[in-house]
C-alpha cells in the first residue's frame, strides 16, 4: 500500500488554512472534472483530489492524518502505525469513513474506512440544549475484560484554532470496566461528551476492543486455548494443569485422545449471563530425539509397537 500526501495532491502547505484548502480543491476539481477536462488521466486525478479534500476539509480526519507526520513520501510503502486511531475521540453519529466505500484508495480505507477506528459508529443527533455525544475506542487486554476494574484513559480530541487550523488536545479520564465486558460493547460515560453552554453536556461512548492474546482466541464470550500434551498423556490419559482466565484448573484428558480434539471447561470464558466456556484444543508434542537414550527409546517403540500412521491412505 502506497502513502498518499494529501497536501501535495492539493498543492497546499501543511500549514494551509481551511479556506486555502477549499480554494485549492475547487480549482483542481474544475480542472480535472471528467465531464469537461481535456487533461490526461483526468478521472484518476479527479478521484485523488476528491480523496485528499475528503480528509483535509474535515477537522477530525485532518488532525488524525497530521499525526502521521511529514516524513513519508508519496508512493512510499506504508502501513498504519500499531494502535492507529485507538486514542482519538470524535463526534458520535458521524463516521469518519462514512461506512460505505467511496471508491477511494487502500491508503484511505486503512486509515478512515468503515473497518478502521474512524469508521461509522452510529448514534443519534444531539438533542436541543444538550451537547453532542462523542465516541472513542477503549482497547482492553483479555484479562481486563475478564476481571473488570478501574482504568485510566487518555484521549485526544481535535479543537479548531485560528485560520481553521486544528490541534489535538489531551484529556485523561478514569473508566470503570465491568467484569465480562465483551468486544463491541459500549460503555457510556454520562456528561463526558461535548459541552453545550448552559445545557447538559453530551455523553462519551467507549466502544470496547479486546486486543489479541498470546494464549487465548476469543469468540464472543467463549475462549479457546491450544494445550500441548505429551504422546503418553494423549494415549494413556492424564490430568494436567491448564491455564484459564480465572487461574489454572486440573483438566482430565481421556485415554486415546487425538491431536486437534476439543475439550470444554464450562463457564471458564468471559463472565456473563450465561458465562462463556473455555475450549481446549489438544496439540500432541513429540519429545526431541536429541540424545542417545531418546533415540534408543524411539527405536524400541518403532520395533515393538505395530503402528502405521498412513494406514488410511493405503487402505491397510
Amino acid at each position: 500500500m502506497e502513502y498518499r500526501d494529501y497536501y501535495k495532491l492539493l498543492g497546499v502547505a501543511r500549514s494551509a488554512s481551511a479556506d486555502e484548502i477549499k480554494r485549492a480543491y475547487r480549482k483542481l476539481a474544475r480542472k480535472y472534472h471528467p465531464d469537461v477536462s481535456k487533461e490526461k488521466n483526468a478521472e484518476a486525478r479527479f478521484k485523488e483530489v476528491q480523496e485528499a479534500y475528503e480528509v483535509l476539509r474535515d477537522a477530525q480526519k485532518r488532525a488524525a492524518y497530521d499525526q502521521l507526520g511529514s516524513d513519508f513520501q508519496s508512493g512510499q510503502q506504508f502501513r498504519p502505525p500499531p494502535g492507529w486511531g485507538g486514542n482519538f475521540e470524535f463526534r458520535a453519529g458521524r463516521g469518519a469513513g462514512g461506512g460505505a466505500d467511496p471508491g477511494f484508495s487502500d491508503f484511505f480505507s486503512s486509515l478512515f474506512g468503515a473497518g478502521s477506528p474512524f469508521g461509522e459508529f452510529g448514534g443519534a443527533a444531539p438533542r436541543r440544549g444538550r451537547g453532542e455525544d462523542r465516541r472513542a475506542r477503549l482497547e482492553l487486554t483479555l484479562e481486563e475484560a475478564f476481571h473488570g476494574g478501574s482504568r485510566e484513559l487518555t484521549l485526544q480530541h481535535p479543537e479548531p484554532g485560528e485560520g481553521g487550523h486544528v490541534a489535538l488536545k489531551d484529556r485523561t479520564l478514569r473508566v470503570q470496566i465491568p467484569a465480562g465486558v465483551a468486544a463491541g460493547q459500549v460503555i457510556r460515560l454520562a456528561g463526558q461528551g461535548g459541552a453545550a453552554g448552559a445545557g447538559r453536556a453530551g455523553d462519551l461512548l467507549l466502544e470496547v476492543v479486546i486486543a489479541p492474546h498470546r494464549l487465548y482466541r476469543l469468540d464472543g464470550r467463549d475462549v479457546t486455548l491450544e494445550l500441548p500434551v505429551a504422546p503418553w498423556e494423549a494415549a494413556l490419559g492424564a490430568t494436567v494443569s491448564t491455564p484459564t482466565l480465572g487461574g489454572p484448573v486440573e483438566l482430565r484428558i481421556p485415554p486415546g485422545a487425538r491431536a486437534g480434539q476439543r475439550l470444554r471447561l464450562r463457564g471458564r470464558g468471559l463472565p456473563g449471563d450465561p458465562p462463556g466456556d473455555q475450549y481446549v484444543t489438544l496439540k500432541v508434542v513429540l519429545p526431541p530425539a536429541d540424545t542417545a537414550r531418546a533415540r534408543e527409546l524411539y527405536e524400541t517403540l518403532a520395533r515393538e509397537l505395530p503402528f502405521d500412521p498412513r494406514a488410511e491412505l493405503t487402505g491397510r
